[in-house]
């Protein structure tokens, strides 16, 4: 009990007044973000994290070698007493990061808070719109449709995994354990009851709730998305769907209000990073962005995606400083006027993730790059178009958005990550593009491409194969899909130490690569020479021993 306390006092809950509305003033109550001039006689100390970060926060960073800062020290107590004080204020949030807090009350109000000496300068995060402005520019839910499930563990989920080589990454024994993930969302309505999700509760792997929009621990309520969005991850039904970080546990959080669209709900993501962080969270994943909003005077521009600008922005860079891999999907606005990526997938050090589909196709709402300072965005992709989701009833069905590839890619960064642990966040980030289809000539559309468990893996421990326990596995292609002029091969225990014969057939059956090659080794490279796009498949025999794959050529 003690732990959680310190978690909610460290980002400024009131706990005893957890849902109680806003004091109400004179005016138009609205949301404010007031930054404080300094830390001065704050009772924390760098020298005693544990006050306000959890030992498994500490241990994260202290493996990566990440030291306590004063940044990190939370917002002195006395100055958080002074605004209280001030008649007509409703204090929600304080910031670690920004050294700042969320108020809400009157403008008249705000104008005595900004008298305060304490207080360096303000921000309202919530305006209604004008009288005859036009609506927000809200992305519109992804589309769906119901599809016969296939792959008899995976179900839908099949194709979606093993894109990225999941599923040989689960049959290695990687599913996520012992890693903890962030879901940053706008609601989790029937998580808590659905089949899909009971292992997540039977074996105690919901580490935490919170409502950040209504300052509340409740999230099986308010929107579906969020719901979808887990589903990909943590969803574990065999026969029916099982994601891609099965074995993970998990925070649960509310930071999106769907029903409006304000900056506020990038200060929600902020105290919700900063949260994560004191939790001892791995990994963020977050299917959110925000270009425009209910108020069109205050919507981002192409020039605030620097990396240093935007409130969620400079959130999300911070939350990548201090050792969590941060993934956020790119955006649904590729083929819409605005075409750029959202905030905060603008950010340096975290993984923008665009939508592809089955064959590795980039999805053509798949927002781009690059950043306004000049870096490719996005950074990875994964499959966003048909992607299988579950929605609140239970049924499993196809759904269009990077909104879906983000959670894909984060369980795989799971796994990646629990299968080399003395990596640092950026080593895990770098090593994942390093394995992506397009690694050599990463672009703004694609980013560094679909990246590959195995190759990742085998960048990550150099002369250490993959093993696979009580497993005879088939013939393996990587990275896939591919844009090399190579393949690699991963071979089965009964074609090792033969000559093997390797051909690749085109989608028409033409044969165009027939090889004979000595195999000593569990892994082989085969040069193909330049094949054009489409669909191959690769077969390995000898002796009557004949082994198939599929691959797609970029």
């Amino acid at each position: 009990m003690r732990a959680w306390l310190l978690l909610l006092l460290s980002i400024g809950f009131n706990v005893a007044a957890l849902g109680n509305p806003p004091a109400v003033a004179g005016g138009t109550v609205r949301k404010h973000l007031v930054y404080f001039r300094d830390k001065t006689g704050t009772p924390f100390s760098t020298t005693r994290p544990d006050a306000f970060l959890s030992a498994r926060a500490l241990q994260r960073r202290s493996r990566q070698q990440i030291p306590v800062s004063s940044r990190d020290l939370p917002v002195a107590p006395a100055y958080v007493a002074q605004v209280r004080a001030v008649p007509g204020v409703q204090l929600w949030y304080t910031s670690r990061w920004f050294n700042a807090a969320v108020i809400s009350c009157d403008s008249a109000t705000l104008a005595q808070v900004q008298a305060l000496p304490i207080i360096r300068s303000a921000e309202t995060l919530n305006r209604k719109p004008q009288a005859g402005s036009r609506p927000a520019l809200r992305p519109a839910l992804p589309q769906k449709q119901s599809t016969q499930s296939r792959r008899a563990d995976y179900g839908l989920a099949f194709a979606q995994a093993a894109q990225l080589d999941a599923v040989t990454m689960h049959d290695a024994g990687f599913k996520g354990e012992g890693m903890q993930i962030a879901v940053f969302d706008a609601g989790f309505p029937s998580v808590d009851q659905l089949e899909a999700f009971k292992p997540l509760f039977s074996e105690k792997r919901v580490a935490s709730t919170f409502n950040f929009v209504d300052k509340t621990k409740t999230v099986f309520e308010r929107d579906a998305h969020g719901t979808s969005v887990l589903s990909a991850l943590a969803a574990n039904t065999p026969g029916f769907f099982v994601g891609t970080a099965p074995q993970a546990t998990y925070h649960l959080c509310i930071t999106e209000d769907a029903s409006s669209e304000h900056p506020v709900e990038e200060m929600n993501w902020l105290i919700a990073a900063e949260y994560a962080d004191s939790a001892g969270v791995d990994i963020i994943s977050s299917s959110l962005g925000y270009t425009t909003f209910d108020e069109p005077s205050i919507d981002h521009t192409y020039p605030d995606l620097n990396g240093r600008t935007t409130i969620g922005t400079r959130a999300a860079t911070m939350a990548a400083r201090v050792g969590m891999v941060v993934l956020n999907s790119a955006g649904n606005d590729g083929d819409k006027p605005w075409r750029y990526i959202d905030v905060p997938a603008d950010a340096d050090s975290v993984i923008a993730v665009g939508a592809v589909d089955s064959l590795g196709v980039r999805a053509g709402f798949s927002s781009v790059g690059p950043t306004a300072d000049g870096r490719i965005k996005p950074d990875l992709m994964a499959m966003g178009y048909l992607a299988a989701v579950i929605r609140p009833s239970g049924v499993a069905v196809r759904g269009n958005g990077t909104s879906y590839a983000c959670p894909v890619l984060a369980g795989m960064v799971a796994g990646l990550w629990q299968s080399s642990p003395g990596l640092s966040a950026q080593q895990v980030i770098e090593t994942l593009k390093r394995s992506g289809s397009q690694a050599a000539n990463p672009d703004n559309e694609r980013g560094y491409g679909i990246p590959n468990f195995v190759r990742a893996y085998e960048l990550a421990n150099p002369g250490k194969p993959l093993s696979l326990p009580g497993k005879a596995t088939g013939l393996l292609v990587y990275p896939n899909p591919t844009a090399s002029n190579e393949l690699f091969l991963t071979i089965p225990e009964e074609l090792l130490l033969k000559n093997l014969r390797v051909r690749v057939y085109d989608s028409r059956g033409a044969l165009v690569l027939d090889r004979t090659m000595f195999n000593n080794s569990p892994k082989m490279q085969v040069r193909t020479g330049v094949l054009a796009r489409g669909t191959y498949t690769c077969t390995v025999s000898s002796n009557g021993v004949r082994r198939t794959a599929r691959f797609v050529r970029l």
